[in-house]
C-alpha cells in the first residue's frame, strides 16, 4: 500500500496516522523512540504491508507487471492501488478528498518536529504538488512513476508502467476493489487490537 491507503487505514486517529505515514522511514526497532500511539501506527503499517505482500489478489496484480519491472512490480501496484482509491474516494469516505488531504497536511505541519528528516524534506513537495489528490488522475500517477524512476537512476523503468495501467485498467481496478475491502477489514481489526494493548 502507498501513502494514501496507509493514511486512510489509520481510521482518522491522528497519532496512528503519523506512525502509519512515517513507518517506511523507521528501521528495525527504532520505532520504540516514538510515543506509544505513534509506535502503534508504525506497527499497523508493517502489518498492512505484510498482509498486502502475501495476499493473492495483490500478488496477481504484481505478477502482471513482473516481466517488465521485476521486483519493482510490487511498488508499482501500490501506486496503482492509490490511484484507484483516490479516483473512487467517494465510495470510501464521506469527506471529499481535497478536504481530507488538507486535514492530513495540517496534521503533518503541526507535528513537523517529530517527523523523520527524510519525511521533513519530502513534505514541502507532498503538500505543494498535492500528491495525494493528484493520484486520482492518470497524469498524476505518471508524474509519481517518473519520479520513482529517477530515484532508481532509471533502472526500474517505472515511468513506462503508466502504459501497463492503461492497457489493463479494468483488471487492476477490479483487483483493487476486491483487495481493498479485505485490507480494510484486516487493518481495522489490527488497529483495534493494537489500541486495546
Amino acid at each position: 500500500m502507498n501513502f494514501l491507503a496507509h493514511i486512510y487505514l489509520s481510521f482518522e486517529d491522528d497519532e496512528i496516522t503519523i506512525g502509519n505515514f512515517i513507518a517506511d522511514s523507521i528501521r528495525g526497532n527504532k520505532f520504540k523512540h516514538y510515543p506509544d500511539r505513534i509506535q502503534k501506527g508504525i506497527l499497523l503499517h508493517r502489518a498492512i504491508d505484510t498482509f498486502t505482500d502475501a495476499h493473492p489478489i495483490a500478488r496477481r496484480s504484481s505478477k502482471r507487471l513482473h516481466k517488465n519491472y521485476s521486483h519493482y512490480s510490487r511498488v508499482i501496484v501500490d501506486i496503482f492501488y492509490d490511484h484507484f482509491l483516490a479516483k473512487n474516494w467517494q465510495h470510501y469516505s464521506n469527506t471529499p478528498l481535497p478536504i481530507y488531504t488538507d486535514r492530513f497536511y495540517d496534521l503533518l505541519e503541526s507535528n513537523f518536529e517529530i517527523l523523520p528528516e527524510g519525511v521533513q524534506r519530502m513534505m514541502p513537495y507532498l503538500v505543494t504538488d498535492n500528491w495525494l489528490v493528484s493520484y486520482a488522475s492518470i497524469d498524476g500517477i505518471s508524474r509519481v512513476l517518473n519520479g520513482m524512476n529517477r530515484r532508481t537512476q532509471n533502472r526500474s523503468r517505472m515511468n513506462f508502467a503508466v502504459d501497463d495501467l492503461q492497457e489493463h485498467y479494468g483488471s487492476f481496478e477490479h483487483e483493487f476493489t476486491l483487495f481493498f475491502e479485505e485490507v480494510i477489514s484486516f487493518a481495522k481489526a489490527k488497529y483495534l487490537r493494537l489500541c486495546d494493548d
